[in-house]
């Protein structure tokens, strides 16, 4: 992986300042902390321990001692960017009153299409670039972001509100769905020139869809 000048990354400010606010909705950790504000704008070339230790102004040996490689900084780095966007969509669902189940499938798309939309540097870098954009099939299977849908739709069949024939399954088309439509809007440059106004595309799309698949199978 080729590391990256911040002279090279045109808007490093910006990666920097996201990447800052990326794990709000977890206990801050100096050292991730550090770590994902130089991937962002570096690259997963940065995720180096004697550079995060600087960067965080910690003891690198302590830092040694913690994760053992480079490998494994990079693996928590992305365990505590998942905890985080699954932390952030929750407290979002919890705002919603008990038994709105549509609220909380709208709060889950809402804040999904948000959360990605502002760590798309952060997210790439680690879960694109760090595998050499290779596919990774077993991530459908072993996903905390999925897992949590899957409880979404669970809790409102259980409630006999929805209806689904396979939530997991459910779950993966709706993962996919949002994902594949963000980045098609960031592909194409909807979301750098009009950001407000994709978003709010985005989210109404999605919420549409999402919530005429589950409405539909209880005809059945």
């Amino acid at each position: 992986m080729t590391l990256l000048s911040p002279t090279a990354v045109d808007d490093a400010g910006a990666r920097e300042a996201a990447a800052a606010s990326a794990f709000l909705a977890l206990p801050p950790d100096p050292a991730l902390d550090a770590a994902a504000r130089l991937v962002a704008v570096y690259g997963t070339g940065a995720l180096r321990l004697e550079r995060i230790a600087a960067a965080a102004a910690i003891d690198e040996a302590g830092l040694r001692a913690r994760f053992g490689s480079d490998r494994h900084l990079r693996e928590a780095l992305e365990q505590r960017f998942a905890d985080s966007f699954v932390a952030r969509v929750r407290a979002a669902m919890d705002q919603c009153r008990d038994g709105d189940w549509s609220g909380r499938l709208r709060a889950w798309v809402r804040t999904a299409v948000t959360a990605y939309l502002e760590q798309v540097a952060l997210h790439d870098a680690l879960f694109h670039d760090a595998h050499g954009n290779g596919y990774d099939r077993q991530a459908w299977q072993d996903n905390p972001v999925i897992d949590q849908l899957v409880e979404l739709l669970e809790g409102g069949i259980a409630a006999r509100v929805w209806a689904a024939p396979d939530p997991r399954m459910t779950a993966v088309i709706f993962f996919s769905a949002m994902h594949g439509a963000v980045d098609r809007a960031i592909a194409c440059g909807d979301a750098q020139a009009q950001p407000d106004e994709t978003r709010h595309r985005l989210v109404q799309t999605l919420i549409g869809h999402f919530e005429r698949n589950v409405q539909w199978w209880t005809r059945f």
